[in-house]
C-alpha cells in the first residue's frame, strides 16, 4: 500500500495544518517525518503493538507501519493492565513504546495472520470491551479497511476524543487525514478541557459518547459556555438515552445532534438520523446490509474482520452478525433499546432496562441510573435500580419509587432502588 504517497498527493499545495496538539500546529509534511524509534528493523506482515494517542510522533509512525505492511494493534497507557495478555492474544512480534522499540521472540503464528502476510497487505487488530468475558483479538485487512476513506468527503476540524485504540478514535483520524480536515487534540478528556480546547481551537466537529454528554449537560457549563464554533456533535459506542438528548437539543438549538453507529468487528457504518432529537436512525453505506429477527439487528458488511485471533468465528454461513443489539421499528427506521442480556423478564413480560432508567432520569437530581433484573422466585426476575444522585445531591428513593410508579407499568416499577456512584471508565463509557 503506497499511503504516504497517496497522502502527499492529499496535502499538496495546502496551507492549513493537520493536527493541532499540545498548542502547536502540525503540517503534514512535517508530522510524517516524526517517526520514533526508527522502523528499519520491523519487517513486513510482523505484528507490531504501538502504545500511544494522538500525538505527531504516533500518528507518524502508525503511518510508516501501515507503509510498511506490518500488522498493527494500536494500545493506549489507560490499558495497561492488560497489556500483556493483550501481546499474547494479538501474537505481538515487537512493541513500540515511549520511543522504544523491544521484540517479544518465538511468538506462534496463526491462520488468519498468515492470511495477510501472503497477500501482502497491512493489517489492524482492535480488542474488544471485554464486557462479557475476556476481550476478543478482532483482526482487519487494513487495506480493506480504508478503502472506503479514498472517497472524498467534506471534512471538517474535529476534536479527537475517541481513544488511538478505538475504532471510532481511528475513524476521525483517518477520515480528516484523507480529507485535508484538521484534527485537533484535548489537553485532556474532561468536561471544562473540552470545552476550552473547542473554543480555543475553532473545532466544528465534536464526536463524543453518551455518558459525556451527560456529564455535560450536570456540569451547568450549558449553553453559556458551549464553543459557537460547534456546528455538529455526534454520539456513540452506547446507548444515548431520550431525556439527555431532549435537555441537550432544547439548550443547544443551533447544533446538529447526530448519532453514529459501528462496531470492532464491522467498522463504522454510514448513519441517518431521523430528526436531531430521535434515537431512530437507518444504518447503511456501500458493502452493509441490515436486517432484524426477534427484535435483534443482524448486519452483513464487506468491511468486515477476518476473525478473531482467540475465539471463534461470530458470522453466520451467510455472513450475518447478530450485534446483540435489542431494536424497536418505527417508518423504516430503528431504535437501539437495549443490548440482549438488558432485556428484564418479569412474570413473561419483556421490557428494556433502559425503560427503567430513562423514566429515572426525568426525576430531580438524578444524575445516572442502571436498572438490572434480579432472580425472584415468584415472577422470575425483578426489577433493582441504581441512582447516582447530581453532584452534592441527594435522592428520596422514597419519592422516586412513588415517582416511577406513575411513569411505568406495575411490573418495571422497582423493588429495591439504592443510592449508588456509577463507574465510568477512560472511554467515558458508564461500565
Amino acid at each position: 500500500m503506497h499511503l504516504l504517497t497517496h497522502l502527499e498527493h492529499v496535502w499538496a499545495g495546502t496551507k492549513s495544518p493537520f493536527l493541532i496538539a499540545n498548542g502547536s500546529e502540525y503540517y503534514f509534511d512535517d508530522l510524517v517525518k516524526q517517526v520514533e524509534p526508527n522502523l528499519s528493523s520491523i519487517r513486513e506482515g510482523e505484528v507490531v503493538a504501538l502504545l500511544g494517542d494522538f500525538c505527531p510522533s504516533h500518528i507518524a509512525t502508525l503511518l510508516h507501519l501501515i507503509e510498511k505492511r506490518a500488522i498493527i494493534v494500536p494500545l493506549t497507557h489507560e490499558t495497561a493492565r492488560d497489556h500483556e495478555y493483550f501481546f499474547d492474544a494479538a501474537h505481538v512480534d515487537a512493541v513500540l513504546k515511549d520511543g522504544a522499540l523491544k521484540r517479544r521472540p518465538g511468538q506462534a503464528s496463526h491462520p488468519l495472520l498468515e492470511t495477510l502476510r501472503c497477500q501482502g497487505r497491512a493489517g489492524l487488530v482492535l480488542f474488544s470491551s471485554g464486557s462479557t468475558g475476556k476481550p476478543k483479538s478482532i483482526l482487519h485487512d487494513l487495506n480493506q479497511f480504508l478503502e472506503r476513506f479514498f472517497t472524498p468527503r467534506p471534512a471538517l476540524r474535529s476534536l479527537n476524543f475517541l481513544l488511538f485504540d478505538h475504532i471510532g478514535g481511528l475513524n476521525t483520524l483517518f477520515h480528516t487525514l484523507f480529507n485535508r480536515g484538521v484534527v485537533v487534540v484535548p489537553t485532556a478528556r474532561s468536561v471544562e478541557a473540552v470545552l476550552e480546547t473547542c473554543e480555543r481551537c475553532q473545532v466544528e466537529l465534536l464526536p463524543t459518547t453518551p455518558t459525556f454528554l451527560r456529564l455535560l449537560l450536570l456540569s451547568g457549563m450549558l449553553p453559556a459556555d458551549f464553543p459557537s464554533s460547534i456546528k455538529i456533535v455526534t454520539y456513540g459506542t452506547e446507548r444515548m438515552d431520550q431525556e439527555t438528548l431532549d435537555q441537550l437539543c432544547r439548550l443547544l438549538p443551533n447544533v446538529d445532534f447526530r448519532q453514529t453507529y459501528g462496531m470492532s468487528e464491522l467498522g463504522i457504518m454510514r448513519v441517518k438520523s431521523e430528526a436531531r432529537n430521535s434515537l431512530f436512525m437507518k444504518i447503511g453505506g456501500e458493502g452493509i446490509e441490515t436486517r432484524i429477527t426477534d427484535s435483534r439487528l443482524q448486519i452483513r458488511s464487506q468491511a468486515r474482520m477476518l476473525g478473531y485471533l482467540n475465539a471463534p468465528s461470530p458470522f453466520d454461513e451467510d455472513g450475518w452478525y447478530d450485534t446483540g443489539d435489542v431494536v424497536s421499528e418505527k417508518d423504516g427506521y430503528f431504535r437501539i433499546d437495549g443490548r440482549s442480556r438488558d432485556i428484564i423478564n418479569v412474570g413473561g413480560l419483556k421490557f428494556a432496562a433502559s425503560e427503567v432508567e430513562n423514566a429515572a432520569l426525568h426525576f430531580p437530581g438524578v444524575a445516572f441510573a442502571r436498572a438490572e433484573g434480579r432472580m425472584n422466585p415468584i415472577t422470575g426476575q425483578h426489577v433493582e435500580l441504581k441512582v447516582q444522585p447530581c453532584d452534592g445531591g441527594h435522592v428520596d428513593t422514597s419519592a422516586l419509587l412513588t415517582f416511577l410508579k406513575t411513569r411505568l407499568p406495575a411490573h418495571m416499577a422497582p423493588k429495591r432502588i439504592r443510592l449508588q456512584d456509577m463507574t465510568i471508565s477512560h472511554r467515558f463509557k458508564i461500565l
